[in-house]
């Protein structure tokens, strides 16, 4: 197995701590925390885990060893909903961890996306037109990291409300 594979299985695996850290923490916050977390997770890291399992069979891994070292690295993210959940339940603990996991995110997000946004992509059909649609995949990057950002605003903002919402939905039935 080569150095890169390793480095993806050890990376992954430190994300999905950090991830299982954070579900965890906020489930020990409560039902509606930690379904919304979860969810998040589950959005982030379907692509995570395909580039991964791409990176590792380009790293020359069988689909088998591949798989094998994903479920192996996955595992971590159990490990550490367990012990967000414990930790959760520690008086004024949970700031500090979910402050924690961010900081983990924020990170992850630098190192391992923005090279790959500026590094720019070959134009498909011919290398005369590398530079053709550069301000186009600028600004359709701005916009989708502007919408992500808003989106995450605007639950953070009304929280309150969506969880009245959620909650009386939950009352009827």
């Amino acid at each position: 197995i080569s150095s890169v594979a390793w480095m993806v299985i050890f990376g992954d695996g430190i994300h999905n701590l950090a991830d299982g850290l954070a579900i965890g923490a906020a489930f020990a916050d409560g039902y509606m925390s930690g379904f919304s977390t979860s969810v998040a997770v589950l959005c982030h890291e379907l692509p995570h885990e395909i580039g991964d399992f791409a990176m590792l069979l380009k790293a020359g891994m069988t689909i088998k060893q591949a798989v094998f070292y994903n479920v192996l690295s996955s595992i971590l993210a159990f490990i550490g909903m367990v012990a967000g959940i414990l930790l959760g339940t520690i008086n004024n603990f949970s700031p500090w961890m979910f402050t924690a996991t961010a900081g983990i995110f924020l990170y992850v997000a630098l190192v391992d996306m923005m090279p790959e946004l500026s590094s720019g992509h070959a134009h498909p059909i011919s290398k005369d037109k590398q530079h053709e649609g550069h301000w186009l995949e600028i600004m359709l990057q701005v916009l989708g990291m502007s919408m992500g950002v808003s989106i995450m605003l605007l639950i953070a903002l009304y929280e309150h409300d969506l969880k009245g919402i959620f909650s009386e939905g939950h009352h009827e039935h």
